[in-house]
C-alpha cells in the first residue's frame, strides 16, 4: 500500500532530481542499496534532501533512458568502512518522464507525472494468484523455502507483478519492459510467461541431474556386481586368467563347425572373424552385445536345410483345384515348375541353383480374386514352407535389405527374417501388395527388390546387416499386385506376370458353394446341416448384392446371412435346419444393391455404354452427351484425365469433319456447344479406350438414334476414324457380362485377346470386331426409325 499512500502525497506533476541507473532497475516497493560511486549520484542524493528525500530513479539501457521511472524515497545514507558512500532507497510509485528544468545545485531536475496505481480487475487477480504460485515453485525448487513463505503474505496484484525486479533470471532489458508496462493485466501476463519458462527450465535441469545421478549409481552397482561375478566365474573355471570367456566363443565355433559345407568360404571366414573379435571383447563393452546379436542371427538362418518338393503332379494339381476354382494359368505354371523338378530327380540331374535358377511369379489382379491365398495353396502343393511379407506402405529401403551394423538397434531385413521364420532355404515367399511400395528420403524399397527378384542376381544377395552372401535362387517368390501400372518398370520386367482378371458367375457360384458358405457357417457357430442355401439363391446374391471381380463382398454377404440365421436360431424364432431359397433372399439380406440399369440409361439418344479397367477390376461407365445453343466448343466433366480429354476432342473433331459420311446435318454442329459428362464425378478417370464411346454418344445425340441397351464398347479412335486396339479385354468383357450386357464392340486387332475370356462367357455373348467408327455405329445404334414394339422390347430388358 506504500505506492497508494505516496501517490496521495504527490501532486499531479512535480519536479525531482534525476538519478540514473546503468546496472539495475528499481520497481515500486523495492528497497535498493545504492553505492554513490559517481559525482552524479552523490549530487542527486544531496539534492533530494531539499524535497523530502525524494528523487526519480531512471534506468538507462543501450544509450537511452526509460520512458518511465520510479519516484523513490531516500531512507538512509551512510559511509562504508572503506570510505565509500551508500544510500538506501525505496521505490514508491511509477512516474512518466518529462522535460529537464532548471533547479538548485548541480543536480539534473526533471518534471515527472506520477502514474496512478491501477485497480485490479478479476483477470488481474487470477493472473496474480497464478504468478505467485509459479514463483513459489521456483523458490522451492531452488531451496529458498523462507522466501516462499514470505511470498504468501503478498496479496496486492501490482506488488506481486513488481516482484519480478528481484528475479536473477530476467535481463536488464526485461526488467525495464516490466517497468514501462503500465497496464496491470498486461504486466502480469508478461512476467507470468517468463516465470513459466524459468520453471520449465529448472524442472528440465532437475530431471537431467536426477537421471545422471541414477545412471552413475546404476553403473557403479553393475560394475561391482560384474567384478564379483567375474571372481566367481574364475573360481568355477569359466574364465581364463586374462578374463576371456571360456564358453561362448567355443560354443559359436562348435556351431560353425556343425554347418559344414552349408556356408561358403567367404561367409565362414566372416563368421570366424566375428567369433575371434567376440573372444577379445570385454564383457563391459557394448560392442560385445552387437557381435553376439549378429552371430545369433547368422546361426538362426537355416543354412543347408531345404524342404523336399512333392513330386506327385496329380496330387499337387488336386490340392490346387481343391483350394481355388479356375485360375488355370497360375496352376499350369506351378505344375510346370514341379514337372521340371521331377524330371531332374528321375534323370539324375542336379537341381538348378545359382545364376538364373530362381522362379519369380507375379499375380496381378483386382482385390478378392485369391492372390494371397493362392500363395499358401502353392506352398502346400509343393510341400514347402510358406512366409508372407507384407510390403504395402513400406517406404524404408532398410526394411528389405536390413540396417547397417553401425546403427543402434540394427537388424536384418525382412527377407532374412522370412528365411529364419520359414526354417528352410527354399520356402515360398509371398511379397504381398508389391504395387503399393512407397519411397521417400529413406530410400526406394522397389529398387532394393531389383536384386531380390532378379534370377540372375539373387543367388548372391547381400543383406546390409549380415554382409554375407545368401542364395535366394531356391526360393519361389510370388508377388501380388492390384495394378501393374504402379509397379516400376525395371521391377516389372524381372517378374513373370500372370493376370487374374476375375471370376465368372459360374465360378463364383462354385466358390460360394464349396468354400465361402461352409467357412461362414463355421464362423457363425452353426453345425453342418443347420443352414443350406440353394444354387438359385446363391446366384441371386451374386447378381443382385455384389458386382465385383473377386469374391470378397460375396463372402461378406454370405457371412451376414449366416449370422442372421444364427440369431434366429439362438432366440428360438426358428428351428434347424434352415433352407434359404431364391425367393427368401430379399427377406434375409434386404433390398438388392445392384440393378441392370443399361436399358434405362441408354433409352434416350446421346448416352453410350463404355467399358473400363480400374484397380478393382473391369467396370462399366456411361458417357452422356448434350448440346446447347451458344459459342461453339466442348465442355468436359466427370474428373477426366488429360488423355481422356484428348479423346473427347478427337471424337468431336471426327464427327464434325465426317458429318456427311455419318448421315448428319453439318449445320447441326454450327453455333452449338457440346457437353460430354462421364458419371461418378467423384472418381478420377483416364485412358484412351473411351474414344469410340464418346464418338458414339455424339453421333447418337445428333442423329436422334439411341444406343442399343444390350451393348457395351471400348476402343481408341483416331481423327481418320480408325479403331485402335486397347488393353484389359478380358476384364472389360467380364465387367460387361456382370452388368447384363450381351454384346460388346471391340477393336478388330483385339480379336485374338478373346481367347483369354472364359468359354462359357464367349458362348453367351456376341462380339463385334470393328476396324473403323462406321462399323462401330452400325453395331451400336438403333435403326433410324425403330418400330414401337422394338422400343418396348429394349425397355423391358
Amino acid at each position: 500500500m506504500a505506492e497508494l499512500n505516496a501517490q496521495a502525497e504527490l501532486n499531479a506533476q512535480t519536479t525531482l532530481p534525476l538519478l540514473t541507473l546503468t546496472s539495475g532497475v528499481v520497481l515500486p516497493g523495492m528497497i535498493f542499496t545504492l553505492a554513490l560511486e559517481t559525482e552524479e549520484a552523490r549530487v542527486a542524493v544531496e539534492a533530494a534532501r531539499g524535497v523530502g528525500g525524494r528523487l526519480v530513479v531512471v534506468p538507462q539501457v543501450q544509450g537511452r533512458y526509460a520512458a518511465v521511472g520510479v519516484i523513490a524515497q531516500v531512507m538512509e545514507e551512510g559511509e562504508l568502512p572503506g570510505g565509500g558512500q551508500v544510500a538506501v532507497v525505496e521505490g514508491i510509485a511509477r512516474a512518466e518522464m518529462g522535460t529537464a528544468v532548471p533547479g538548485t545545485g548541480q543536480a539534473l531536475w526533471v518534471q515527472v507525472e506520477p502514474v496512478a496505481a491501477p485497480e485490479a480487475g478479476p483477470a488481474a487477480v487470477e493472473l496474480a494468484r497464478e504468478y505467485r504460485a509459479v514463483l513459489e515453485n521456483i523458490l522451492l525448487t531452488r531451496g529458498a523455502r523462507r522466501m516462499a513463505e514470505r511470498l504468501r503474505g503478498v496479496h496486492d496484484p501490482s506488488e506481486i507483478a513488481d516482484l519480478a525486479g528481484y528475479s536473477p533470471d530476467l535481463t536488464l532489458e526485461a526488467k525495464v519492459e516490466v517497468l514501462e508496462t503500465l497496464d496491470l493485466t498486461a504486466r502480469l501476463r508478461l512476467v507470468l510467461g517468463w516465470a513459466r519458462e524459468t520453471l520449465a527450465d529448472l524442472a528440465l535441469r532437475d530431471q537431467i541431474k536426477t537421471s545422471v545421478e541414477e545412471g552413475m549409481e546404476k553403473t557403479q552397482r553393475e560394475f561391482l556386481l560384474r567384478r564379483q561375478l567375474e571372481a566367481i566365474r574364475k573360481e568355477l573355471g569359466e574364465l581364463s586368467e586374462d578374463g576371456a570367456t571360456a564358453t561362448e566363443p567355443n560354443d559359436y565355433r562348435a556351431r560353425l563347425a556343425a554347418l559344414g559345407d552349408a556356408l561358403d568360404d567367404k561367409a565362414r571366414q566372416a563368421v570366424a572373424k566375428e567369433i575371434d573379435k567376440l573372444e577379445r571383447t570385454s564383457e563391459q563393452s557394448p560392442e560385445r552385445g552387437w557381435i553376439q546379436s549378429w552371430l545369433d542371427t547368422v546361426f538362426e538362418l537355416p543354412f543347408g536345410v531345404e524342404s523336399e518338393d512333392r513330386l506327385d503332379i496329380e496330387a499337387a494339381a488336386a490340392i490346387l483345384d481343391e483350394d481355388h476354382e479356375g485360375l488355370g494359368d497360375v496352376k499350369e505354371r506351378i505344375l510346370e515348375h514341379l514337372a521340371v523338378r521331377k524330371l531332374q530327380v528321375e534323370r539324375g540331374l542336379a537341381p538348378l541353383a545359382g545364376r538364373g535358377a530362381g522362379a519369380i511369379l507375379a499375380l496381378v489382379g483386382p482385390p478378392g480374386v485369391g492372390k494371397t491365398s493362392l500363395g499358401e495353396s502353392v506352398a502346400r502343393a509343393l510341400g514347402r514352407r510358406f512366409v508372407r511379407v507384407a510390403l504395402g506402405g513400406v517406404r524404408d529401403e532398410a526394411e528389405i535389405r536390413g540396417h547397417r551394423r553401425t546403427y543402434v538397434g540394427a537388424q536384418a531385413g525382412r527377407l532374412v527374417r522370412a528365411l529364419r521364420e520359414a526354417g528352410t532355404m527354399n520356402p515360398v515367399i509371398l511379397l504381398d501388395e508389391v504395387d503399393k511400395l512407397g519411397s521417400d528420403f529413406r530410400g526406394d524399397p522397389s529398387s532394393a527388390l531389383l536384386e531380390v527378384l532378379d534370377p540372375a542376381q539373387n543367388h548372391t544377395f547381400r543383406d546390409h546387416y549380415l554382409e554375407i552372401e545368401l542364395d535366394l535362387s531356391k526360393v519361389l517368390f510370388i508377388a501380388t499386385a492390384n495394378v501393374a501400372e504402379t509397379i516400376p518398370g525395371p521391377l516389372y520386367d524381372r517378374m513373370e506376370v500372370t493376370r487374374l482378371d476375375g471370376y465368372t458367375d459360374e465360378e463364383k457360384l462354385a466358390i460360394a458353394r464349396n468354400h465361402l458358405l461352409p467357412r461362414q457357417v463355421r464362423r457363425a457357430a452353426l453345425e453342418e446341416g443347420e443352414l443350406s442355401v440353394s444354387d438359385e439363391a446363391l446366384a441371386q446374391v451374386i447378381t443382385d448384392y455384389t458386382r465385383e471381380a473377386g469374391v470378397r463382398s460375396l463372402e461378406r454377404e454370405l457371412g451376414r446371412l449366416a449370422r442372421k440365421v444364427a440369431t434366429r436360431l439362438a432366440s428360438g424364432a426358428l428351428e434347424a435346419p434352415v433352407a434359404v431359397s431364391a425367393g427368401q433372399v430379399r427377406s434375409w439380406l434386404g433390398r438388392p444393391r445392384f440393378f441392370f440399369e443399361a436399358a434405362d440409361r441408354t433409352a434416350v439418344p446421346g448416352v453410350a455404354t463404355g467399358l473400363a479397367v480400374t484397380g478393382a477390376g473391369g467396370d462399366v461407365l456411361y458417357v452422356e452427351a448434350s448440346a446447347l445453343e451458344g459459342s461453339e466448343g466442348l465442355s468436359l466433366t466427370g474428373q477426366l484425365g488429360d488423355v481422356m480429354k484428348e479423346s473427347a476432342e478427337i471424337a468431336l473433331s471426327y464427327v464434325g469433319s465426317h458429318a456427311a459420311e455419318l448421315g448428319l446435318d453439318p449445320a447441326a454442329l454450327r453455333g452449338r456447344r457440346f457437353h460430354l459428362h462421364v458419371p461418378a464425378g467423384a472418381v478420377p478417370k483416364d485412358g484412351p479406350s473411351a474414344g469410340v464411346t464418346m464418338t458414339t454418344a455424339l453421333v447418337s445425340l445428333l442423329s436422334g438414334r439411341p444406343v442399343r441397351s444390350v451393348l457395351g464398347m471400348t476402343g481408341e479412335v483416331t481423327l481418320q476414324g480408325l479403331v485402335l486396339p486397347i488393353g484389359g479385354v478380358k476384364q472389360k468383357v467380364l465387367a460387361a457380362w456382370r452388368a447384363g450386357l450381351r454384346e460388346v464392340v471391340l477393336p478388330a486387332r483385339n480379336g485374338d485377346d478373346l481367347e483369354d475370356v472364359p468359354e462359357q462367357v464367349r458362348q453367351q455373348m456376341t462380339f463385334h470386331l470393328a476396324h473403323d467408327v462406321g462399323e462401330v455405329l452400325a453395331a451400336a445404334l438403333e435403326p433410324a426409325e425403330p418400330a414401337a414394339d422394338q422400343y418396348r422390347y429394349v425397355s423391358g430388358l
